[in-house]
């Protein structure tokens, strides 16, 4: 396999509370490889977005690096840093709230092609803006639309296009179809592979759909409270979950077949850990059903159970 487009090693951030520092990314290991997409999944607060975001240098990490093509772009600032922009991009999870409503979509596309002169001129300006519309699906008509006169799919096919105007080669999806209807979500999954079919296109895909993720993913992250739990390809997290917290989350998927009669769920129960000041051991510990003596007291660490099957459970230690 080539060499990874993205990796990262003991990635951390912590935000200071009146309680402490709260762990939302806390010691990630984690490679994506060029024209494939990781998918990171995970219940919410468990550190996918803020993930997303520091790969791209939106908010600074505590500590660990950052690799870009094989160069650490923690130490990038100034001029390095907004040439950095035009490489890495991001698709929003609300595509209500991430357009300004006072700009037509032509003005909305057109944005970063200006800000960043990925194209000079009018004219050119004009012309470029009308091939990202044709490319993500916008009619022509709907130029000197607003974004609040359009559905959310259409909204979201413009923020698809604004992260596509400066040719990024990487793209954090973070939860992009989250707040679409099913049948506009199925649209949008598709516009996004065929996007990274034609032009070679790196995604990290951010959701707690697991049947979203299963469906665009080439590999998958399991987060719970900061930490990778288990990484493996989709096939293989699939067919064969090793972390208990990840096979409740296969098991939590909706059965789309009726007169099955009454189907018997594994429910996780108990409290959430704090992630506030952790303590070392696993943190699914206090609600995980296999819980051991030695789950707690110690740091876990992320094994390659089986090749490029990697997990974090005292189970396969």
């Amino acid at each position: 396999m080539s060499e990874p487009l993205i990796k990262t090693v003991h990635l951390k951030k912590y935000f200071e509370t009146s309680r402490g520092l709260l762990h939302a990314v806390d010691d990630v290991n984690m490679s994506i490889f060029p024209g494939r997409t990781l998918g990171v999944v995970g219940e919410s607060g468990c550190g996918k977005s803020t993930l997303g975001r520091l790969l791209l240098r939106l908010i600074e990490p505590t500590s660990g690096q950052i690799f870009f093509e094989g160069e650490d772009i923690v130490q990038y600032g100034g001029i390095k840093l907004r040439d950095l922009r035009k490489k890495m991009q991001i698709i929003f999870q609300d595509p209500y709230s991430s357009l300004d409503p006072r700009m037509t979509v032509s003005e909305i596309i057109s944005e970063p092609l200006i800000v960043t002169k990925t194209v000079t001129g009018k004219k050119a300006i004009a012309e470029e803006t009308a091939r990202l519309m044709e490319v993500v699906g916008l009619a022509e008509r709907l130029v000197n639309a607003y974004s609040h006169e359009l559905d959310g799919g259409r909204r979201q096919r413009i923020g698809v296009a604004r992260a596509l105007a400066v040719k990024p080669k990487f793209i954090v999806c973070d939860e992009p179809v989250s707040a679409l209807d099913v049948s506009i979500q199925a649209q949008i999954l598709n516009l996004l592979m065929d996007l990274q079919r034609d032009m070679g296109l790196t995604y990290m895909f951010i959701t707690h759909d697991l049947s979203v993720v299963k469906h665009i993913s080439h590999d998958i992250v399991v987060m719970y409270l900061g930490q990778n739990v288990e990484i493996a390809s989709s096939s293989e997290l699939f067919r064969k979950p090793l972390h208990p917290y990840t096979q409740a989350l296969l098991a939590s998927i909706p059965l789309p077949k009726v007169n099955r009669g009454k189907i018997k769920r594994d429910v996780i129960r108990g409290e959430l850990s704090s992630p506030i000041d952790p303590k070392p051991g696993c943190r699914f510990a206090p609600r995980c059903p296999e819980k051991r003596d030695d789950c707690v007291g110690q740091d876990i660490p992320l094994i390659e159970y089986s090749p490029n099957h990697f997990v974090s459970c005292v189970k396969y230690m």
